[in-house]
């Protein structure tokens, strides 16, 4: 019997969580809420925000949704889960006592302190003076968090005094993150690189998926301001399996088991980001959902049928699960509108999608895009992902970034490195 699918959100990750499931043998309709230009080809879209949870359940109902998969991280931490749950609606993703470990980076440090799970030394502060007094105390570099949710800008890494005092400025006294920013986390600066580590668990068990990394900073080699991630790719070559065996059990296992003992099992995807120090792996922050742009490379890469690894995850049967992946290596490269992270106009024509999806192993998941008078707009910050897969990694990169010069809107803007650590190494 086919499986009617609901997905919440209306981004790139969205995107290609609808691409992957509309492979499957076993879907049936395929809906996303809201969706965007692009899931409208491989779905229908349906006109409801992803916060608005009464009527996500309304639909789900009337429309007899087999599966509903909670996409961002908005209507995880405010407890979409919880309602679908009551109103006896099969729902895939953390609850929202769980996804506190992601709308609260306080909560999440001291949950790892509780469970021993390597991360960098810290001190949480709710008074600007105080965190004031403690960075001139410690100086620079340092890294500065606003401990809500914050579309994954609000990170400072700061290498001078003045960059710090600025963030906790910016957080604090102009509350640019809004309640966000009424708590923050001040951590040491860790040296290393950063990688993504998504675990798909049911509650009970988990699966690893390989190593993936984000690129955060809207500069290349990593300068300027955090952002929701400029391009990623997986698997990660420098990362082996006895670093990812370490990290299943330093990290993965004690966090879990650590929630359950909070009395909030998890369930969905959790995400810890790392950085692999000189010390060793330690723990960045906690994600409660799929990293975006990291989805789109898994989506790239997984061989083994999604639909139903996600509904064992809902249901509590992961144990035994083997996941198959593809050979070879997956790569996300982001086109932002000028401006990103900060402020951008909207409405510029997009062109040259058609083209840059028929290069060798391409294919374009939209995000902030939108259809106005038939024609493709940009909407958002990010604007399209373009994902490739090679047999190399540099095979990959360079069919993406022939992609990318195929497509034009006006302040087209991307990083021109994705990847080259990797590759350098």
């Amino acid at each position: 019997m086919a499986t009617d699918v609901l997905i919440v959100g209306g981004g790139g990750r969205e995107h290609a969580l609808a691409w992957k499931l509309k492979q499957s043998p076993s879907i049936g309709k395929l809906y996303i809420a809201p969706g965007n230009g692009g899931t409208r080809l491989v779905g229908e879209n349906v006109p409801i925000e992803a916060i608005d949870f009464e009527n996500l359940a309304n639909f789900a109902e009337e429309k007899k949704i087999s599966l509903t998969v909670i996409g961002p991280d908005n209507p995880l931490a405010e407890g979409i889960v919880d309602l679908f749950r009551l109103r006896g609606l099969r729902v895939w993703g953390p609850t929202k006592a769980a996804a506190h470990i992601e709308g609260s980076k306080a909560f999440a440090k001291n949950l790892m302190r509780e469970a021993g799970v390597p991360t960098a030394e810290f001190e949480i502060f709710s008074n600007h003076d105080d965190a004031l007094a403690y960075v001139r105390e410690l100086g620079a570099p340092i890294v500065i968090k606003a401990s809500g949710l914050s579309l994954g800008k609000g990170v400072y890494v700061c290498m001078t005094l003045a960059e710090a005092e600025s963030a906790l400025e910016e957080i604090m006294v102009q509350h640019v993150f809004k309640k966000s920013g009424d708590e923050v986390v001040i951590e040491e600066y860790l040296d290393g690189q950063e990688i993504s580590i998504h675990a798909l668990a049911d509650g009970k068990d988990f699966v690893l998926f390989p190593p993936s990394q984000d690129h955060k900073q809207v500069g290349e080699n990593d300068t300027g301001k955090n952002t929701g991630g400029m391009g990623a790719i997986a698997p990660v070559p420098w990362v082996g399996a006895e670093a990812l065996k370490d990290i299943e059990t330093r990290v993965v296992r004690p966090t879990l088991g650590a929630l359950a003992e909070h009395g909030a099992p998890f369930s969905g995807i959790l995400y810890p980001g790392l950085k692999m120090s000189s010390q060793g792996p330690k723990v960045l922050e906690f994600n409660a959902r799929f990293g975006d742009p990291e989805c789109q490379v898994y989506m790239r890469l997984l061989k083994t049928d999604l639909l139903d690894i996600l509904e064992a995850s809902a249901d509590g049967k992961l144990a035994g699960t083997k996941i198959e992946w593809n050979t070879g290596f997956a790569v996300n490269i982001v086109l932002a509108s000028g401006g990103y992270p900060d402020a951008y106009k909207k409405g510029f024509p997009v062109t040259g999608i058609e083209g840059a999806d028929k290069v060798p192993g391409v294919v374009i998941f939209h995000a902030g895009i939108a259809i106005q008078g038939g024609n493709l707009v940009t909407s958002g910050g990010r604007v399209l992902g373009v994902s490739a897969v090679g047999d190399t990694l540099k095979i990959a990169l360079d069919r993406a970034y022939e992609a990318v010069e195929l497509i034009n809107f006006e302040g087209k803007y991307f990083r021109r490195d994705i990847g080259a650590k990797a590759l350098a190494q």
